[in-house]
């Protein structure tokens, strides 16, 4: 039943680690979290402000909240998008999460 206790050193008495170790750990989970948080994020961001800036009158999208439409207008931080007949609204360009193929908004 030893294993469920572990030893209680005093400050500065028990085994020591190098200094080196800790070094070496702290570089490594730098790497990972550079490797599985940081970059996989700085791609999307870098996909999406691609996807953004490359918008056209005509595109059919997606936005964030889940509004389906065709794009009739552009400007610089603003897209308006028709939604069905008669019904066009502005949006800003960066809340479109997808350009969905053609076909896919049917203005019926």
């Amino acid at each position: 039943m030893d294993f469920f206790i572990q030893n209680a050193y005093a400050q500065g008495a028990g085994p020591q680690g190098d200094s080196t170790s800790f070094i070496i750990m702290m570089v490594l989970m730098f790497a990972a979290f550079y490797f599985l948080l940081i970059r996989p994020q700085q791609k999307k961001q870098k996909a999406h402000t691609e996807l953004v800036s490359n918008l056209k009158a005509g595109d059919e999208v997606l936005t964030a909240g889940g509004i389906l439409g065709k794009i009739s207008a552009v400007s610089d931080h603003y897209a308006v998008v028709t939604i069905s007949d008669n019904t066009e609204i502005k949006i800003q360009k960066a809340s479109v999460s997808m350009v969905v193929p053609k076909g896919t908004y049917d203005e019926a």
